[in-house]
């Protein structure tokens, strides 16, 4: 199977009661996927923020592809960066923001357990 970019979707949502609006490219809708809910590109200006959330029976992964961000886990905020991966799942919360003027752009992903 093949999916054309022309076939994805762009949206500009606020997400999780963050800050601003994130730009989505999801790849994929969650009823084309099995075991997983989410499989998207999120792009995030400065200042923009995905409100804290829990991940029960999901584990979502954050793997950075540009800018830098800054994460709240369950043990203080972390600075993340190109080539790092986020993992939150085991009903663990967590958060991300932007406050750099580079846009951050991560690909995100929820596989259910």
């Amino acid at each position: 199977m093949i999916k054309h970019a022309t076939e994805m979707l762009h949206r500009e949502r606020q997400m999780r009661g963050g800050d601003g609006v994130c730009q989505t490219l999801d790849f994929l809708m969650p009823e084309e996927m099995k075991h997983c809910r989410l499989f998207s590109t999120i792009s995030m200006e400065q200042g923009t923020s995905i409100g804290e959330h829990d991940h029960v029976a999901e584990t979502e992964y954050y793997w950075i592809i540009s800018g830098e961000g800054i994460v709240t886990e369950v043990d203080g905020e972390k600075v993340v960066t190109k080539g790092d991966l986020v993992i939150t799942g085991n009903g663990a919360s967590h958060a991300i923001r932007n406050e750099k003027s580079e846009t951050l752009v991560f690909l995100a992903v929820i596989i259910v357990d």
